[in-house]
């Protein structure tokens, strides 16, 4: 159902349901989420990949199960905002399909690199349903209101190339080389980045975001003092100036500020 290999920091997760492209459903999202939950204490971890076996990311929620009271996504117990409150960076490899609650995974992780030819779709309006589990806040902010408006009233299919263009993805590559692509741009992160400085800039991108610009400045004022105290400065200068890699202490856990998030799991 899901396959894991880790090496050098960077954990790759598979999704390996590829007779049904890797359908969504809730022992999928029970096993996602317990993944992260153990990741993110492990210091072997630095970088996580997200991608799909065979020809598809995720094509969505199980059909079978989509006239569930949830949706069929099992999102009723906990809501899929794992990878936001995750605590490192989360990597989507699309490598093919990714429709649905497929693309909502994709677009919750930090990067998206996705092959040129993969089918992108939002799926949920030509199946009679809404825009699901905060996608409608999501897609927007990811994108702008234009884009998403029209992706997410049509539902009609789109390409890695169009993605790229309206910014749904961040790269948009040869099918043979996303994964590839994935694994270089993990490395670079898991090599040359601070967990620590990772972990606290993306917990101001999803909390500060609502946030009024005067507050969030003082916040981050706050977090650049605390920031400027730890170890990985002097690191992180010594590095640059010696034109050696850097040796960057594990995540710090107690230097990320509780996520607004974390009430909702």
């Amino acid at each position: 159902m899901i396959l894991v290999d880790v090496e050098d920091g960077v954990a790759t997760i598979t999704l390996n349901r590829p007779d049904v492209y890797n359908a969504w459903n809730s022992e999928v999202q029970t096993k996602l989420f317990g993944l992260f939950d153990t990741m993110a204490h492990d210091d072997d971890v630095r970088v996580v990949i997200i991608t799909g076996a065979g020809k598809a990311f995720s094509a969505g929620a199980d059909m079978e199960i989509l006239s569930e009271e949830d949706g069929g996504t099992g999102a009723g117990s906990r809501p899929l905002l794992a990878p936001m409150w995750f605590p490192k960076p989360v990597i989507a490899a699309i490598n093919g399909a990714c429709a649905g609650i497929g693309l909502q995974l994709a677009l919750m992780c930090d990067v998206r690199i996705a092959s040129q030819d993969a089918k992108f779709t939002t799926a949920f309006a030509r199946r009679g349903l809404i825009a699901e589990h905060g996608l409608s806040w999501l897609f927007s902010r990811l994108t702008s209101l234009a884009t998403a408006s029209e992706l997410l009233l049509s539902a009609r299919v789109f390409k890695g190339d169009e993605a790229e263009r309206l910014g749904v993805v961040h790269f948009a590559v040869p099918r043979d080389e996303v994964l590839d692509r994935a694994n270089a741009y993990a490395r670079d992160l898991a090599d040359n980045v601070s967990p620590t400085a990772m972990a606290v800039i993306k917990w101001q991108m999803y909390n500060h975001y609502d946030r009024p610009l005067i507050e969030s400045m003082d916040h981050s004022d706050e977090l650049m003092r605390a920031s400027a105290a730890r170890p990985d400065l002097a690191e992180g200068v010594a590095s640059f100036l010696e034109r050696r890699q850097p040796k960057f202490a594990p995540l710090d856990h107690s230097a990320v500020p509780p996520t607004t998030f974390a009430a909702k799991q």
